[in-house]
């Protein structure tokens, strides 16, 4: 029997004392640290300056613009006069403001949930593995990137005016009520087809969310007897209430926004700008014709500003609501 070799580790001659082969690790300084951090933020700033460059000169210093020019006479040309409250007393007394506020909320009543109701039931469609769902869904998407166009719009306008191809239609099955865009009680639905003909970003959302819907749950209401209705209504939809809220939201805050496609469509300019009677004056059409048809920016940024607090209070009341209707996963 030889002696038996032992192999020493290969730590063996170091002490705990001892210091590595680099030498000893030295402690960041706080000064070093926070000079570290500054030319960090510094480089984050620096970055981010041509977004905050925008902000303050596009979006933040306009508003406080309009803000001040709410309460003064302005009317583009002329210095600002300030009249405080005037502006605001005057647009309540307006009966045509109080009709576009009326036409913008039955459009926002109306057209929405229509556009949504499309969106999810082409989603369903959609959601289903079947030949060509790729060309669908492109399909189905196209209109939303072209519909806010102002060539869409005009296209919109021709469809539907006298003795084209919707009134042509209307007279083959024997409906005698001309062209949409020259009734005032017509006009605005022409822009709610319009609108729910833009179906296709609230589809792309419900069928990302509809993607997320476990299939074990169709699986084992289905072994319990639930026919499909019953599995959309108890399955389906409180899983996608995330989704269905967000589409909502961003929704009715686009329609209180709604102006190319109503200008256009109206008409365009002079006295039937917003629709023949004011069949499609929308808030912000109004709005627009008293700032620069009428050359009454005080007036016009006094109604801008009630528009900001009425899609501010109409979301507030959106978020208040769901927690009665929106179900969220457990911890989210």
């Amino acid at each position: 029997m030889g002696t038996p070799v032992t192999h020493a580790p290969a730590m063996e001659g170091l002490s705990k004392d001892s210091e590595p082969r680099h030498g000893p690790v030295k402690p960041v300084r706080p000064a070093a640290l926070k000079r570290r951090r500054r030319q960090e933020n510094l480089a984050g700033y620096l970055f981010m300056s041509p977004w905050i460059a925008g902000f303050l000169l596009l979006t933040a210093g306009p508003m406080i613009a309009s803000l001040y020019f709410a309460f003064t006479d302005y009317n583009l040309f002329d210095s600002p006069q300030w009249i405080g409250f005037d502006n605001f007393s005057e647009m309540f007394g307006d009966p045509r403001w109080r009709h576009s506020v009326q036409v913008t909320m039955w459009y926002v009543a109306v057209g929405t949930p229509l556009k949504l109701l499309a969106a999810l039931g082409v989603a369903l469609l959609l959601a289903q593995n079947r030949r060509g769902q790729a060309f669908y869904r492109a399909a189905f998407y196209a209109p939303s990137l072209i519909g806010a166009s102002v060539s869409i719009a005009i296209v919109w306008r021709a469809i539907f005016s006298d003795d084209a191809i919707v009134d042509r239609t209307q007279q083959f099955f024997g409906i005698e009520v001309g062209g949409w865009t020259g009734d005032p009680e017509l006009i605005i639905y022409s822009l709610v087809a319009l609108t729910v003909w833009q179906f296709g970003a609230p589809m792309v959302i419900f069928l990302a969310g509809l993607k997320q819907v476990p299939r074990e749950l169709y699986e084992a209401a289905e072994v319990d007897g639930a026919g499909k209705l019953r599995r959309f209504w108890n399955i389906t939809l409180p899983m996608i209430s995330p989704v269905l809220f967000f589409n909502v939201l961003l929704e009715t805050i686009h329609s209180f926004q709604i102006f190319s496609s109503a200008y256009i469509v109206g008409g365009g300019a002079g006295g039937n700008a917003c629709g023949p009677a004011d069949g499609s004056m929308v808030y912000t059409c109004y709005l627009y014709v008293q700032g620069f048809e009428n050359s009454r920016m005080g007036l016009a940024s006094a109604m801008a500003w009630m528009l900001l607090v009425a899609v501010a209070l109409v979301t507030a009341v959106l978020f208040w609501s769901q927690k009665h209707w929106v179900h969220y996963e457990e911890g989210a």
